[in-house]
């Protein structure tokens, strides 16, 4: 399988102007744990939760005894300053970002998320964000019965209709799934609202012809 075939699309983004409460609701309200920073449609940076840890409004900003304050380089403290003071996205993001392009293999996603001590990696074409992969997806790909080395094109078709049906209908939250289709049966792994979102997503799948079946591995986990 590659990274089109279980990467989480569309992706919830933010622009480098938007402010760090703003950024925070999002992650919260979206039940992710970081956010692409994308200006004029190219991923600038990322922001995860890890960036926002250290934060003077809640009194979490990294405190240090003076004489390790002394020791320490004056970079770091600077650094750290603008992780806890700073108002804007694009000057709390982590601006090295690890990607990968729609045809990259599994194996080599999960040795770039161990290499580098992510948890996802955007997935981009021709400087185009088009969607990203977790740990989490990795982990249902491994999981799902109809994972296999090579996901044939009608089977892809699939899971792209899905996500763009998905994406038009208010309720639905495709970045919050996660599909994984293999000769027409669709396994659905994610978060839904609701019984009734859980049930629409899979009535949506069930609906998309070459679907000859529908395996709802859902959670439900109410806002």
């Amino acid at each position: 399988m590659k990274a089109r075939d279980v990467m989480a699309a569309p992706v919830v983004t933010v622009k480098p102007s938007a402010s760090v409460k703003e950024v925070a609701l999002l992650l919260l309200e979206n039940r992710i744990s970081a956010v692409p920073v994308v200006d004029e449609g190219k991923v600038v940076g990322i922001v995860s939760e890890g960036d926002l840890m250290h934060r003077s409004e809640a009194g979490t900003e990294v405190r240090r005894s003076w004489w390790l304050t002394g020791l320490t380089d004056e970079e770091t403290l600077a650094a750290e300053y603008v992780k806890a003071h700073a108002r804007k996205a694009g000057d709390v993001m982590t601006s090295k970002v690890i990607t990968a392009g729609p045809e990259a293999p599994l194996h080599e996603l999960a040795a770039l998320m161990e290499a580098n001590a992510i948890k996802r990696v955007p997935i981009v074409e021709d400087g185009r964000l088009l969607g990203i992969v977790s740990r989490a997806n990795l982990l249902r790909a491994v999981a799902s019965p109809a994972a296999h080395l090579e996901t044939p094109l009608a089977d892809a078709s699939i899971r792209d209709e899905l996500l763009a049906l998905l994406q038009r209908e208010a309720w639905g939250r495709p970045w919050l799934l996660n599909v994984i289709v293999k000769d027409g049966v669709v396994d659905l792994w994610g978060v839904a609202r609701s019984e009734a979102e859980r049930k629409a997503i899979r009535i949506a799948a069930e609906g998309i012809e070459g679907v000859h079946a529908v395996k709802d591995n859902l959670v439900i986990r109410p806002w």
